[in-house]
């Protein structure tokens, strides 16, 4: 449907995929499974319409990044777990923050593509009827995706009823468009069985480690030194965001949270700030993280499925992304109302 829509324009084909990878974000919660996906969805018509592989790895590997942020999050759920912040909220806070990260990144291919036309040619242009028929077959998707965040947002269910009312709606969707199988129900079972025994043992690490440093008065140690330092509150935000920054590089994204937001969290609550902003801002830095050398776990996961793409061409690829990132990092810093406004709205 976003190819239908945006194709035609220079670079187009990269926005699109942006596009679809925010809309596959939110219905899927994992940023590998997007960029494993839209990989063998979007770099064919990429490569049939001459991009470069800069810019068709890019956008996948860097639009992928959205599924960590759009609703359904793991990182947000976990993140919400771990500082005891409603999840709902989190949920609902993400959605701008993620709209904004698509908007900025479809400006980042604009803007490659206006200086150098020949990374993104433009493809063909499609007719009004096959773009209304291109987005006639997406309206289970965009219907259960408002039915589940409204419904957190309405406070119809929790978003612990919504993963059931979601996972259920799915089931009898496909289901109905007889698309899955008794294998792939199987898969699918095994699948979210090892996704959540995964989830939990890690939380339950995540709590040890989180009383250990609560019991060894750590927090409290950072907290007296920030106060002795005589730092303004946005300077200890920068820091942080500094820090994540720089462990992105070394880390991955899962062992970067639990390591430093029982760490983070009672200084940024002491400095007065929102902990619901406090979760988009690490989360859009974790973003970051998945697409920054030299972990970059997107970039690997893109490299394993297209292997005939460098892991330094995507990386190449990557960077006007990078630069988006920081941008939208730094608009949620000064205006925190981004991540805010229809949490706030909830009551």
């Amino acid at each position: 449907a976003a190819n239908a829509l945006l194709g035609h324009l220079r670079g187009g084909l990269a926005m699109a995929t942006v596009v679809a990878c925010a809309g596959f974000a939110s219905v899927c919660g994992s940023s590998f499974a997007t960029a494993a996906t839209m990989c063998k969805v979007a770099l064919p018509p990429m490569r049939k319409y001459g991009y470069a592989d800069t810019l068709a790895a890019g956008s996948i590997a860097s639009g992928a990044t959205l599924g960590i942020m759009i609703p359904p999050s793991v990182p947000l759920l976990i993140y919400g777990i771990i500082t005891r912040t409603d999840v709902g909220k989190l949920f609902i806070a993400g959605i701008l923050p993620g709209l904004l990260g698509t908007a900025l990144y479809m400006s980042s291919v604009y803007v490659v593509t206006q200086r150098n036309p020949g990374l993104g040619p433009p493809g063909t242009r499609s007719s009004a009827a096959e773009r209304w028929h291109s987005l006639s077959r997406i309206w289970a998707v965009v219907a259960l995706f408002v039915f589940i965040i409204g419904g957190i947002y309405v406070g119809i269910f929790t978003p612990t009823e919504a993963a059931g009312v979601g996972a259920s709606a799915s089931f009898v969707y496909a289901l109905w468009r007889r698309s899955l199988s008794w294998r792939g129900l199987l898969g699918v079972l095994l699948d979210s069985a090892k996704t959540t025994a995964t989830i939990f043992f890690l939380l339950i690490g995540a709590f040890v480690y989180s009383n250990f440093i609560d019991i060894a008065g750590v927090p409290k140690e950072l907290a007296r030194w920030i106060s002795d330092t005589t730092l303004a509150p946005v300077a200890v935000i920068a820091i942080v965001i500094a820090v994540y920054i720089v462990l992105g590089c070394i880390l991955d994204s899962m062992s970067m949270m639990f390591l430093t937001v029982p760490l983070f969290f009672p200084i940024v609550a002491g400095l007065g700030y929102d902990l619901v902003w406090f979760g988009i801002i690490v989360v859009t830095v974790i973003e970051i993280s998945l697409i920054t050398p030299p972990v970059g776990l997107n970039v690997f996961v893109l490299h394993h499925v297209q292997p005939d793409i460098s892991t330094p061409t995507i990386f190449r690829g990557v960077m006007p992304f990078v630069a988006a990132d920081i941008v939208r990092v730094s608009l949620l810093v000064l205006f925190p109302s981004i991540a805010l406004v229809l949490p706030r709205l909830m009551g």
